[in-house]
């Protein structure tokens, strides 16, 4: 009996593990007939609408990427040494010239008054990019940059487009207020808008949408406040060496230049960049079939920017009641308008985070209360409270880490699924995993605690560690929660009918945890 070699089926699909993508299959070098559409897999035909969903935890295999090598664990450390030094010599060389501004006595009464709103301005824009916060040494660059090198580069640019102006028009007092007006914003705001720019070309990770750009912006113009805070305070309290302010130095036009800069309008350099924040936040978070409104949505908050800082100097430089107008009917309106989009940008990061997590419940990652907890603030901090009050604060640093990776595991995907471009999804997602799951046995019983303790329910059964049915490689569908009925003996039976009569356990026929 003649027996012919084992020849591979190409009948049906070769059989792979399950969470897996198919193999691409690669046209063959040689000429003839491609394969007919319907031999292809499902998954190859019908790409999936979002990324497909990690293995479930019994599935999990990780394997964490190298050790880099020397160059790539120190040229980090050179480009923070050359940044801060650069911005170090920016730094003295204008606390240089407000002194020879202000005068010793002055340059001291200013630093001291002017550092007062700093930080709650710096604790509010770290509350505000607190749901998935970009790294401290960004706001530090940003603030940095804002208050040593933008206002070295606006003071000479200032001054010397003012002189110039001076030398043109006939008039001196004609050539101040132009330069305030229409000189004085461009220079400002471009320069403030330097950090945006740079983040938002190079640690694109970071920049995710406008709460990020709201905040860079705002940490730089905080920065910028600053320093011009210290120049107006020390001038007003010390001398007057350039001759153009509209009183007496001295004590009591410190408490006056104080009331108008720190007290009323602390938030008026943020108010301006904070509006470029919201171009290149936006066009951050931008889907890919909208990519040609990225290079259009920069620039037109940048010129929002110098359009409204124009209006403000255009007013102060005029008589008092203008600018009490302007600033009643018009800037607080858009500061009111501001500070509503970020808050609410930010309820809608935290809103995605608990909507997120579903799939990775589905999943078997998490568990509902924690998909709950997670995307709540208050929920988290009762987490940490118990870690620390349970395990001391080593366990609550781990809460805290668990409550960073979900929530950046969370809005990485939601990225995904809305179609913005996001560089190596698959590996960044399996290491926000990895994390995720190495402090998950200490960090998970005190997070769904906290769950239960502000939900006045107990917890309910482990979703079991397998893989939901579907075609692999698709995300699984989760069903929201229902208003359970009633089982058997008259209890509520949120998981099927039981022998017993007890009730369930949440009671009351009450969906779990609210609405996630």
């Amino acid at each position: 009996m003649h027996h012919e070699p084992d020849r591979p089926d190409t009948s049906a699909p070769p059989s792979r593990p399950s969470g897996t993508r198919p193999p691409v299959q690669e046209t063959p070098p040689q000429a003839g007939p491609l394969p007919e559409p319907h031999a292809a897999p499902a998954d190859d035909r019908t790409p999936p609408r979002f990324p497909a969903m990690p293995a479930s935890p019994a599935e999990w295999r990780y394997r964490p990427p190298r050790t880099p090598s020397w160059w790539h664990r120190h040229s980090r450390l050179i480009r923070v040494l050359t940044v801060t030094v650069l911005l170090a010599l920016c730094g003295v060389a204008i606390l240089l010239l407000v002194r020879e501004r202000t005068g010793t006595a002055g340059l001291a009464v200013g630093l001291a008054l002017a550092v007062l709103p700093v930080p709650m301005l710096f604790a509010g824009f770290r509350w505000l990019d607190g749901v998935e916060p970009s790294p401290l040494s960004h706001h530090l660059f940003a603030f940095g940059w804002g208050a040593c090198a933008a206002t070295l580069i606006a003071l000479f640019a200032n001054t010397f487009a003012t002189a110039w102006l001076s030398g043109s028009l006939t008039g001196a007092p004609d050539a101040d207020v132009l330069g305030a007006t229409v000189v004085a914003p461009v220079v400002e705001e471009c320069a403030k808008a330097v950090p945006v720019v740079l983040l938002f070309l190079f640690r694109r990770r970071h920049f995710t949408g406008v709460v990020s750009g709201i905040t860079i912006a705002g940490m730089t113009a905080a920065g910028f406040a600053f320093t011009e805070n210290v120049l107006y305070l020390g001038r007003a309290y010390g001398m007057d060496t350039t001759g153009d302010l509209p009183y007496e130095a001295g004590p009591s036009a410190t408490a006056a230049t104080f009331v108008v800069r720190i007290l009323l309008s602390p938030l008026a350099h943020p108010l301006f960049t904070g509006l470029t924040g919201v171009g290149f936040g936006i066009a951050a978070a931008l889907p890919h079939r909208r990519r040609r409104l990225r290079p259009v949505l920069p620039v037109a908050g940048l010129l929002t920017a110098v359009l409204l800082h124009a209006i403000w100097n255009g007013a102060a430089s005029h008589a008092s009641s203008l600018f009490l107008v302007v600033y009643a009917l018009f800037m607080m309106p858009v500061l009111g308008t501001l500070a509503w989009l970020a808050i609410w940008s930010r309820l809608g990061e935290l809103r995605t985070v608990r909507t997120t997590l579903r799939s990775y419940v589905a999943a078997g990652w998490l568990t509902p209360p924690e998909a709950w907890a997670l995307g709540t603030p208050r929920a988290c901090a009762l987490a940490r409270t118990l870690a620390r009050q349970g395990r001391g604060p080593e366990a609550a640093r781990a809460v805290a880490e668990y409550v960073h990776f979900a929530r950046s595991l969370a809005l990485l995907r939601a990225r995904a699924e809305r179609g913005t471009t996001v560089s190596d999804f698959r590996a960044r997602e399996h290491e926000l995993l990895h994390h995720l799951w190495q402090r998950r046995p200490s960090a998970a019983p005190p997070t769904q605690r906290a769950a239960v303790a502000l939900a006045r329910r107990p917890v309910p059964p482990p979703v079991p560690p397998q893989r939901p049915g579907g075609p692999p490689g698709h995300a699984p569908r989760y069903t929201p929660p229902r208003r359970y009925g009633r089982g058997p003996g008259g209890s509520p039976e949120p998981y099927g009918p039981r022998t017993g009569g007890s009730p369930g356990p949440y009671g009351g026929g009450r969906p779990p945890f609210g609405q996630l």
